[in-house]
């Protein structure tokens, strides 16, 4: 059945969200759930879940942990749906390679699967919102752009790879207001990694994002990037594991944590 894309998402729970998803509504999740943490996910059988853990506390920027199943579990204390159906999108690895791209990966899952729910920086858009600060691919109902930079992560075992990071235009005169917003979130990403030139990124056309969608950035604006969660779907495709299952860049976990336990002062 064909579902729609309600008028609100944002006023939805995260259990009417996860609904939604299961009956395979595939949409990106900024502005939906307003104040609920979304999450990136990534999972990896047991024999490879050590030097993923390594990875993300050697990079903890762009993989800042909020939770780490047992194997073969799938569903975490955040999240109390179902990690295999209850996200708008999956992106399914084979020696990392993409080999599907579905709404459910049921059929995919393994009982050795260990999951890694990764904070997202959508946690903390509505808090850019209420500073006046404007969130272009939410105005413009498209997936955040995101880039992978020349910026290497640091290895952990099998894992390596460049650093990914999202863009959001800031009219120069709020990218202090958006700097100190985001770093009260060090949880979700925090402050960016970088403010303007793309090029010191080794980004050379914004209009070309490697995930998601391009979006406009005004004469007035300057482009402001933060460390992103497709990092470690990036060391995916850069050290080639047997096999991984993650979400969808922008196709986001939405949990029931609150965005305001993420909040420091």
């Amino acid at each position: 059945m064909t579902q729609t894309v309600p008028l609100d998402p944002g006023a939805l729970t995260p259990d009417q969200a996860r609904a939604l998803f299961r009956a395979g509504l595939r949409v990106p999740t900024a502005g939906w759930c307003t104040g609920r943490t979304q999450a990136n996910l990534i999972a990896v059988p047991r024999d490879q879940a050590y030097d993923l853990l390594l990875f993300a506390q050697r990079n903890p920027k762009p993989c800042p942990l909020l939770e780490v199943t047992d194997p073969g579990a799938v569903s975490a204390p955040i999240f109390p749906g179902d990690l295999r159906t209850d996200l708008p999108g999956y992106i399914v690895y084979e020696h990392g390679e993409p080999v599907a791209e579905v709404t459910d990966v049921t059929e995919y899952w393994r009982g050795d699967l260990v999951s890694f729910l990764i904070g997202c920086s959508f946690t903390f858009e509505a808090a850019l919102a209420d500073a006046g600060v404007p969130i272009r691919h939410v105005e413009q109902g498209v997936n955040v752009p995101m880039y992978r930079t020349n910026r290497t992560c640091r290895r952990a075992g099998e894992f390596g790879g460049p650093l990914v990071v999202s863009m959001r235009p800031v009219p120069a005169a709020q990218v202090a207001d958006a700097v100190r917003v985001t770093a009260r979130y060090p949880s979700v990403h925090g402050a960016p990694v970088h403010v303007g030139d793309p090029l010191e990124l080794g980004i050379t056309d914004l209009g070309r994002p490697d995930y998601g969608d391009p979006v406009e950035v005004r004469v007035d604006e300057v482009p402001v990037f933060w460390a992103c969660g497709v990092t470690p779907q990036a060391a995916v495709a850069a050290s080639r594991p047997k096999f991984a299952i993650g979400h969808a860049p922008g196709h986001m976990a939405i949990t029931d944590a609150r965005d305001t336990h993420h909040l420091v002062p």
